[in-house]
């Protein structure tokens, strides 16, 4: 058989991921357990042991579980060195180590499948990351983006809730979950057209698309390139609308030096896997505004008025003496309804995983700057050729992609660069939907367009991305400069 040394003293290396500190009756002091260091043992050895209490075999037998995970890690998950004969040059993946691992399985042997102590933790480290009041976990970055919509369509904001009819001012330039939650509403999505090489909204239209029905203005910081929030709030401010930012793809982004998702009303995330950070499936809203939270919070959770947590009861001490809608007095509280609401909540486990990720954000967004810069450099000789991309002024994008626009006369077309790069084993994407309005669930749908969209059509038909994503070696980025270059050379080799 064996066990692990204890030790009188504490270690000076003491760390909770490998060491606990025991309690024995045997002994009127505490000594010390170190996982890493296996014994064998002896009959005298296996008396002290049967004396430790069942609280605190759980604690080592889960520390030796949490180690072998680690080491498991180590041995099958550590990243095997590139070979760029054969390796897929993906556009984004999973980044981790063995601490995502080892909560997974620490919240998995909690068996608390639903909302628990990591969903708490997330929301708390998350919302002081961002430095906001209140962030809220819920199942994707689709749902925060239909949750923070539907929030703000409730009876509780009075005069200012959106209504079916009313108009929310947005781009057709992007992904489809950006403005679906505005039709899901019955809310009218007004597209006003984007600037290409940034991407965003143009700014200075979108004073002259309101009207007395726009209450709303929902926007993306595309492939994490702020738009110009100073622009945005201005007239926000001036027409009393709501802001709210899509963030899905900017995580660690700035304008001002201030993180995006924080400017406006409502903020969201999304935390799949080609994203800034993972938890497999996950997503978040955040605000510092106490009403939204108190909405956004009771629309994720089937829209229920109570806010206990999972497992509590009765937490604002009258559980029994609400008397709310036509409900008689005293209905359960905790099944009473103030929205009509969705089940749109995360599991502890993705939550687990998002703790680990959250403390590798700020590496993941220089990571990302980092491999942007360095293709950038390797093709800015190529402007002839593409519209290469620009950040906003007075921002600092954590990048998402690399957005590359062939320009009218370039020699060659989206479509046979996109074929060319897919051959030689790098993943492209396109800029999410193109132009919306040309996509097959956008015919028959109630939209206004304010002017024209015709650099958003431009993107339709010549726009394209390659990745940035944490897991791009140096090797794997100049490999894609070398074949983009290799192709625009050889088309206009004359």
């Amino acid at each position: 058989m064996y066990g692990y040394s204890l030790y009188k003293n504490l270690p000076e290396d003491f760390s909770s991921t490998y060491n606990l500190e025991i309690n024995n009756s045997n002994f009127d002091f505490p000594l010390y357990l170190d996982i890493r260091k296996k014994i064998s043992l002896n009959s005298e050895d296996i008396e002290i042991y049967s004396d430790i209490s069942r609280n605190e075999l759980e604690k080592i037998i889960r520390l030796e579980i949490l180690y072998n995970v680690e080491n498991y890690h180590n041995l099958f998950h550590l990243d095997k060195k590139n070979d760029n004969d054969s390796t897929p040059i993906v556009y984004g993946g999973r980044v981790y180590d063995e601490q995502e691992m080892r909560n997974l399985v620490d919240s998995s042997l909690d068996f608390w499948l639903t909302a628990g102590r990591y969903h708490k933790q997330f929301e708390k480290e998350f919302a002081e990351y961002l430095g906001v009041r209140y962030a809220l976990l819920t199942n994707s970055g689709s749902s925060a983006n239909l949750l923070a919509i539907s929030a703000l369509t409730s009876p509780k904001l009075k005069e200012k809730r959106i209504m079916p009819g009313d108009e929310v001012i947005t781009v057709a330039a992007g992904f489809p979950t950006t403005v679906g939650p505005i039709v899901q509403n019955k809310a009218v999505p007004v597209f006003i057209d984007v600037e290409l090489g940034t991407y965003n909204i143009i700014a200075e239209r979108i004073e002259e698309a309101i009207t007395p029905k726009t209450k709303a203005i929902m926007i993306a910081h595309t492939m994490g390139n702020p738009f110009e929030l100073d622009k945005v709030l201005e007239v926000a401010n001036k027409y009393d609308l709501w802001v709210v930012e899509d963030n899905c793809d900017a995580l660690g982004s700035t304008y001002k030096g201030k993180l995006t998702g924080t400017h406006g009303h409502i903020g969201t995330s999304s935390f799949y896997p080609p994203h800034h950070m993972t938890m497999g499936e996950g997503g978040a809203v955040y605000t510092n505004n106490a009403l939204l939270k108190t909405i956004i919070e009771s629309f994720r959770d089937w829209g229920r008025d109570c806010w206990c947590p999972s497992g509590c009861d009765n937490t604002c001490g009258k559980r029994f003496g609400w008397e709310l809608g036509s409900l008689p007095y005293g209905y359960d509280h905790k099944y009473t309804y103030s929205h009509i609401g969705y089940n749109l909540r995360v599991t502890d486990m993705q939550a687990a995983v998002g703790v680990a990720q959250l403390k590798k954000v700020p590496e993941f967004v220089q990571a990302r700057k980092n491999n942007f810069n360095r293709l950038y450099q390797g093709l800015r000789d190529l402007e002839e050729y593409f519209i290469l991309p620009r950040a906003t002024v007075n921002s600092d994008p954590s990048w998402f992609g690399f957005i590359l626009t062939v320009r009218d006369g370039a020699g060659f077309t989206k479509n046979e660069i996109v074929k060319y790069l897919e051959e030689n084993r790098i993943q492209t994407r396109m800029l999410f939907a193109g132009n919306l309005i040309r996509q097959p669930a956008y015919q028959g749908v109630n939209y206004r367009v304010h002017g024209d969209l015709t650099n958003t059509d431009k993107i339709l038909h010549d726009t394209f991305l390659v990745g940035v994503y944490p897991g791009l070696t140096d090797a794997m980025i100049d490999y894609v400069i070398g074949k983009i270059r290799e192709f625009v050379l050889s088309k206009n080799a004359n």
